[in-house]
């Protein structure tokens, strides 16, 4: 359906908002309630918008937890699989959104809770291996900071797509659109235990448009800042161990 005030298509365009909506649903935001004013304007404006986008061959998506994003469905508009370190922390957040604990305590997190989570799913050696797959053997200390340096990125990835929000607190606050990891078993009876499972065996990926759309330098810049990695560990390869002791995540 659409209101009196968006007849047509143009009116959508012209609208104040219609700029900054565009550019944050071809980034790979997800645009929830929230968000009121974008949020208002995909919703009164759905029917066209879906249209619209269908011609740069994306899916305008509206899921009935709250949230829209877009996606693609062609080649018109490039496309990117988050990498894999994304995709762990968005799995571990979207376990923790599932938490009744969480909605306890708000809908807020800590980084440490994230990272503990990662450790119990999929155990602390195997937490290792995964962001840190080129390294045979280091130093535990090491390899922990290492851990959290890739999460704290990874959370940044998310945040700017619409997943959490970063508090000054230094607390993240969960967002409806982190179900998008749960997708695969939504409707099972115990969908925590599923992903859980599914995140151990690391069968879940995901695609979201570039976040680099072509004639849009802001944009490109705005990205880049958002996905400078951390400075490489300079420990060497295969500096010995000392008896290493358990993590203690």
């Amino acid at each position: 359906m659409t209101r009196a005030g968006f007849a047509e298509l143009q009116d959508v365009l012209l609208d104040a908002s219609f700029p900054e909506l565009d550019l944050a649903l071809r980034r790979g935001r997800h645009i929830d309630r929230e968000e009121l004013v974008l949020y208002a304007l995909l919703t009164d404006a759905q029917d066209h918008l879906e249209t619209f986008y269908r011609r740069y061959g994306c899916e305008l998506v509206h899921k009935a937890d709250g949230y829209f994003y877009l996606l693609p469905t062609g080649e018109k508009l490039s496309r990117r699989q988050l990498g894999a370190g994304d995709m762990l922390v968005g799995q571990a957040l979207a376990l923790l959104y599932l938490d009744p604990s969480t909605i306890e305590r708000g809908g807020r997190v800590s980084t440490e809770d994230v990272v503990a989570q990662l450790a119990v799913v999929l155990g602390s050696d195997a937490l290792i291996r995964a962001f840190n797959p080129k390294r045979r053997r280091q130093d535990e200390r090491v390899a922990q900071k290492t851990v959290r340096t890739k999460v704290a990125e990874g959370l940044r990835h998310l945040a700017a797509l619409g997943f959490i929000d970063l508090d000054e607190d230094g607390q993240l606050r969960l967002r409806p659109a982190l179900l998008r990891f749960a997708e695969p078993v939504r409707g099972l009876s115990a969908p925590a235990e599923a992903l859980a499972m599914l995140v151990a065996e690391g069968e879940i990926a995901m695609l979201a448009p570039d976040p680099e759309p072509a004639g849009d330098p802001a944009a490109v810049a705005e990205d880049d800042a958002a996905r400078a990695e951390a400075p490489a560990s300079t420990e060497p390869d295969d500096e010995p161990d000392d008896e290493p002791e358990d993590p203690d995540w």
